[in-house]
């Protein structure tokens, strides 16, 4: 398997952006994704909860696996997200920006409590890990629902998993248009009353370019909450909740967002 730094170094680009570009234009001339190259990034997202998977890769062939069997998730990447899946009780697909939070949804039993497989994005989710909630939406028919950081790159990590990347716009594997983007809101920072911190120069330039892509004047939802972050001009972080108590997101906004987004 190749990464796209390895590429870089192999092909003596100036730099891995110049290989990266390349490779998209391959994708888009050819017709195929980076991934049937066996170009692949760097993994660190990773899934958990009720769900066994079969190997295909070589070597590995009709090996199975409980994603429940490793208690910090198990790593997405070209193995698993190639893999068939053999069965779940799960109904639903929690994603989730941060790896703090994601480890708290495990030892606080959320793949239980709420019947759902959860997902690690770690920031902008990689490739392999939107093909692999892709193909839990289509194949096992699981809604998903996105939670990320209340601010603009937040909001774009969700609406990247619903509907692509700009450089991976020709790849409709790649994206969920069923999937719900379940907080945190501009809106839940004010009806929460959670704390915050001031959108800096950086924040504000991203929502003005996000105000500005055709994606989020279609939807009220996303409309209403960039409206919301130009008024109030505040972000706040999942973990703001701990100010309730260290099991109030689990036990009084997850619930309340899921029920909300459905």
């Amino acid at each position: 398997l190749n990464k796209p730094r390895e590429q870089a170094y192999e092909m003596t680009f100036k730099d891995q952006q110049e290989s990266n570009n390349i490779i998209t234009d391959l994708e888009t001339v050819l017709g195929f994704s980076r991934e049937d190259f066996n170009i692949f990034p760097e993994e660190r997202s990773a899934v958990f909860g009720d769900l066994t998977i079969e190997y295909t890769v070589p070597g590995y062939e009709g090996k199975t696996m409980d994603l429940t069997s490793h208690p910090d998730g198990v790593m997405i990447g070209p193995a698993l997200t190639s893999a068939e899946f053999v069965k779940t009780k799960a109904d639903k697909v929690i994603a989730i920006e941060k790896g703090g939070l994601f480890t708290r949804f495990i030892e606080e039993n959320v793949h239980r409590k709420f019947n759902a497989l959860l997902v690690l994005t770690a920031g902008q989710a990689p490739r392999a890990t939107r093909h692999f909630i892709r193909r839990l939406n289509e194949e096992l028919k699981l809604p998903v629902y996105v939670f990320t950081d209340g601010d603009p790159w937040g909001m774009h990590i969700a609406m990247v998993i619903i509907s692509g990347s700009a450089n991976a716009a020709h790849l409709r594997e790649l994206n969920t248009p069923d999937a719900k983007w379940s907080g945190v809101w501009a809106t839940d920072i004010v009806n929460y009353k959670l704390p915050t911190d001031p959108l800096d120069e950086i924040d504000m330039k991203r929502l003005l370019e996000l105000q500005k892509d055709p994606r989020y004047k279609e939807d009220p939802l996303w409309h209403r909450e960039i409206k919301t972050f130009m008024k109030i001009k505040r972000k706040a972080e999942q973990e703001a909740f701990s100010r309730y108590g260290l099991t109030y997101i689990v036990d009084e906004y997850l619930p309340a967002k899921l029920e909300a987004t459905r």
